[in-house]
């Protein structure tokens, strides 16, 4: 292995296209769920220029008459149904701050296309009437990836966590008026340089914002690259920062236009953000819009949640978890733990100690669900900033927790 090597990541902010149509597909999976807790949602949003397009299905009782055999309901939603979900959007993208003449929520134009669950798909994922030996089986086939490392008091890649923080707290003070030149449409990239496998300094910093007028020139441009600088210097360790590190703010000139205004955005665009910023290998699956029953979601939690506590438990600094299923399929096809070397056992003990866990309870679509209880709404949280480096808070982030460290040391410290 390079003793020496450069590596980046990026995020983006709550107010990129992409993450305005995460959020409001998410905002979607929470009415639903909220709604009844066996909702099946598969969500996708587009925006663009003063317009909101959603598009997908669903099958969530309280909101539509669901016993029209055809599963066209056009026309046979729940009274107030499309009202709830219409102000979701509108609220949605609200609370993200957009009040601007390309991308305003209250006079955008808003089109809702979701319509019914297919039949075929229904069959596969349900589990068995009582009595049957059905379990319930996967929403999709697909490979997830979950992965760890001790960069960080997260357990997170260096590079993307300190890009999540530096936009968190962009949007922070910008909601906060501390930075009232700051407009929602951003995006963050940390080069650092790695010795020995960790993180020593900084050699690049790039931080695209969206702006007011005239924070393009002069004094007032000179004004908003002092805070990003002041900003970054707050959230990189101490020392990361010295005169070679190269800084790109605002390299392009003015940002003015953003958001769905300057560039259409689509639901799922963004997953090594919302993941392991390149770190680690990604199955392709995307989180927002889906309800858990969706593996590409529960499973990458699950894998991710395995990761973390290996790593906290001391069995390994690195450690990378695949998981495999079949659509209708309830039981993993393969589980694959690598340490990448860095295990304190051999990684072949790791995926027996998981797979015979009882609290687990197993590794089915039902199990992860229950075990993490992800049938609640929880997702709009997790849609900016990443999906995992979070802190559990109630129900929110659980695939964060840190309690499956003991039952670990107990099998193999």
């Amino acid at each position: 292995m390079r003793t020496e090597y450069l590596f980046t990541s990026e995020s983006v902010s709550e107010g990129h296209p992409d993450k305005v149509s995460d959020q409001i597909s998410d905002a979607i999976v929470d009415l639903m769920l909220a709604k009844d807790p066996e909702a099946r949602v598969a969500c996708e949003t587009m925006t663009t220029t003063q317009r909101v397009m959603l598009s997908g299905e669903i099958r969530c009782r309280p909101m539509y008459d669901d016993k029209n055999e055809d599963w066209k309901f056009n026309g046979y939603w729940a009274p107030g149904a499309r009202d709830e979900i219409e102000s979701a959007v509108r609220r949605t993208i609200k609370d993200i701050g957009y009040e601007q003449d390309g991308f305003h929520w209250k006079t955008l134009t808003f089109e809702n296309h979701l319509h019914g669950q297919s039949a075929h798909i229904a069959q596969g994922v349900d589990a068995g009437a009582e009595g049957s030996n059905k379990d319930e089986g996967a929403g999709d086939q697909g490979i997830m990836f979950g992965f760890a490392c001790d960069e960080t008091p997260d357990l997170m890649p260096a590079t993307l966590d300190y890009s999540h923080k530096i936009l968190e707290r962009l949007a922070a003070d910008r909601h906060s008026g501390a930075a009232p030149f700051l407009e929602p449409d951003a995006k963050s990239q940390v080069t650092l340089r790695y010795r020995d496998g960790k993180p020593v300094a900084c050699t690049a910093i790039v931080v695209s914002t969206q702006h007011a007028e005239g924070y393009d020139e002069g004094d007032k441009e000179a004004e908003l690259k002092a805070y990003v600088k002041q900003v970054v210097g707050e959230i990189l360790p101490a020392g990361f920062l010295s005169d070679e590190t190269t800084w790109h703010i605002n390299p392009t000139g003015s940002f003015v236009i953003g958001g769905p205004d300057g560039d259409a955005g689509l639901t799922g665009r963004k997953i090594i953000v919302d993941t392991y910023g390149g770190a680690s290998p990604h199955g392709g699956g995307a989180f927002s819009g889906k309800d858990p029953t969706k593996v590409d979601r529960s499973a990458a939690y699950i894998t991710r949640y395995l990761a973390k506590n290996v790593v906290a438990a001391g069995l390994a600094t690195r450690c990378t978890i695949q998981i495999a299923y079949a659509i209708g399929v309830s039981q993993p096809l393969s589980l694959y733990v690598d340490t990448h070397g860095t295990g304190t056992v051999g990684d072949d003990a790791i995926e027996a100690v998981i797979l015979g866990n009882a609290k687990l309870g197993g590794l089915t679509p039902r199990s992860i669900r229950t075990h993490l209880g992800l049938n609640k709404p929880i997702y709009q949280k997790s849609a900016a900033y990443g999906h995992f480096g979070r802190k559990p808070d109630g129900d929110f982030f659980p695939w964060e927790r840190l309690d499956l460290v003991d039952d670990l040391k107990a099998a193999l410290a």
